[in-house]
């Protein structure tokens, strides 16, 4: 059976920059294009080029890709004529294959917020479309807040999305702006507009995440005809985000009616690298990866309780809607005070510890995990501590050096321009090979600002570790996590870190004392014995 052309346009670019907090460079732009470009998507929406310099100079340099790239605007303003529209004009000379314009649907919208009237407001998406169409482009309408419009005056939205079409856009954009729209309001609107003469394979769904339903919209709109989705990675977007894409595409590659349907131009070997895709965004906009996301998160197939675990290890369908590998993601059975010994063997396999099935110390491991856990640690998340318990408890755990003693100062003076700043510096003493050896490192940046007592004592630690040092070079903490488990007198503080190195290996430690310093220190340590563990050997 031939499958139909489903198009995926995204615009993580452009409404996904919109999210507060984020603002991409140009280079970061490039590197995010190429991105998405190698995944298969159809239309790549750079941005809105005359209204910021990184925008504009991002459509200068913008790299050469097989999916469309898209320039976004706004329709004409009213009593300019197209061609002299300077702001329509900034746009076109993008010289980008296709074009995107926003204009009203909504009468409300017309009158209220542009202060026209309606026919006036039909006149300008009219002219905009033949002055797209005219030189060559292929043109797209973003028919902004059509879904309360047409609630409000279907007749009305109509006539607005019928003009920009009887103009020559390729496609209709049909956009719930304000994200409240519900899938079944959706998908009966989608089929009226079809009903109305609008081919659904000129359609296209713009949904935003205000109600948690933006991914649902979308499957809606197209299960109603609509046959181009719009979305950005991870979700970003003004207010709540976009439909995600990073859950779309392989709901529509992988699930049912939608895989053997469907073709979206994204193959089952470009699917596997969308965690890494994902994970790259948010690496370059210095954020923590969501962990419950859909498909690509850390734990999207993380087995903790151990009756799900036991299960998984006969057959991974049990618990598993999708195999893990198939988005580039793996299955993490993590480990917990719930867990059992299936739970506790497997994980222990995935560290390399093969232990036999009566072996007395995975009793002695779960109780001591058991122990520690009522202390405040936590091993669902760090798994790498988790890792070390074990080893210790199966006398497993080399010994690489022994911390002798260590110290951290926080120094408040004022600085060349009489301004009062802070300085950390620590001392760690360590013993490597039978040799003591003594460093010292302030958390001073370049920039002159003090990042800190846990950066101070990080440096120290890695500064000088013998025959070690050059192991540990390439690793770097991306993440630190603190929590008070107990409150009052009693607060005890958990800290977790993650680590990452240039072998793209992420890991995660976990350290608790009544000292935040201290319980820092104990997850430091534990990130570098996990490192050492696993690049010593080799």
């Amino acid at each position: 059976m031939t499958r139909e052309r489903l198009y995926l346009f995204d615009t993580t670019l452009r409404d996904g920059q919109q999210t507060q907090g984020v603002q991409f460079s140009t280079p970061e732009k490039i590197q995010i294009a190429q991105a998405l470009d190698a995944l298969g998507i159809d239309h790549i929406e750079g941005g809105w080029p005359g209204a910021n310099p990184t925008d504009s100079a991002f459509f200068d340099e913008a790299p050469k890709t097989r999916a469309t790239m898209t320039a976004f605007g706004m329709t004409k303003r009213n009593g300019i004529s197209a061609e002299n529209d300077n702001v329509l004009a900034a746009v076109m000379n993008a010289n980008t294959p296709a074009v995107c314009l926003v204009g009203k649907t909504h009468d409300f919208h017309v009158e209220t917020a542009l202060g026209i009237t309606l026919a006036e407001n039909i006149e300008n998406i009219t002219r905009s479309f033949a002055h797209v169409t005219a030189q060559g482009r292929e043109a797209i309408f973003d028919a902004e807040h059509f879904f309360d419009g047409y609630k409000s005056n279907p007749a009305y939205a109509l006539e607005a999305i019928k003009a920009a079409y009887a103009a020559g856009a390729r496609w209709i954009a049909l956009c719930d702006t304000n994200g409240g729209t519900l899938p079944a309001d959706v998908g009966r609107i989608v089929e009226d507009v079809i009903a109305a003469g609008i081919p659904g394979d000129h359609l296209g769904i713009h949904t935003h995440n205000d109600t948690e339903n933006a991914v649902a919209c979308s499957l809606a709109a197209v299960d109603a005809g609509a046959r181009q989705i719009q979305g950005t990675l991870n979700g970003l977007g003004e207010r709540c985000g976009n439909a995600n894409l990073t859950a779309l595409i392989p709901i529509l590659l992988l699930k049912e009616p939608y895989a053997s349907r469907f073709d979206t131009g994204v193959d089952r070997d470009a699917l596997l690298s969308l965690t890494r895709v994902s994970r790259m965004l948010d690496e370059i906009l210095n954020r923590v990866p969501q962990k419950q996301a859909a498909f690509v998160g850390s734990s999207a197939f993380a087995h903790k309780a151990g009756l799900h675990a036991s299960a998984i290890l006969k057959d991974p369908t049990t618990y598993e809607h999708v195999d893990p590998a198939t988005v580039g993601n793996a299955r993490i059975i993590p480990m917990s005070n719930q867990a059992g010994q299936s739970n506790l063997r497997r994980r222990l396999a995935e560290a390399g510890l093969d232990v036999a099935a009566k072996d007395p110390a995975l009793v002695r491991i779960l109780e001591r995990i058991k122990d520690r856990e009522a202390q405040g640690y936590s091993y669902d998340t760090a798994q790498a501590s988790f890792e070390l318990l074990a080893r210790d408890e199966l006398m497993q755990m080399p010994d690489f050096f022994e911390v002798k003693r260590y110290r951290v100062t926080v120094e408040r003076r004022k600085n060349k321009r009489d301004q009062m700043v802070s300085l950390s510096e620590a001392v760690v003493v360590v013993k490597v090979d039978g040799e003591k050896k003594l460093s010292v490192s302030e958390s001073m940046d370049a920039t002159g600002c003090d990042r800190g007592p846990v950066n101070a004592l990080a440096k120290a630690l890695a500064k000088d570790l013998g025959i070690y040092t050059e192991i540990i070079n390439d690793m770097h903490l991306v993440d630190f996590k603190v929590r008070i488990t107990q409150g009052g007198t009693e607060a005890v503080t958990r800290v977790i870190i993650d680590s990452e190195d240039g072998q793209g290996r992420r890991w995660s430690t976990v350290g608790v004392s009544a000292n935040i310093i201290d319980a820092s220190f104990e997850a430091l340590l534990d990130a570098i014995r996990w490192k050492l563990i696993r690049d010593v050997k080799k």
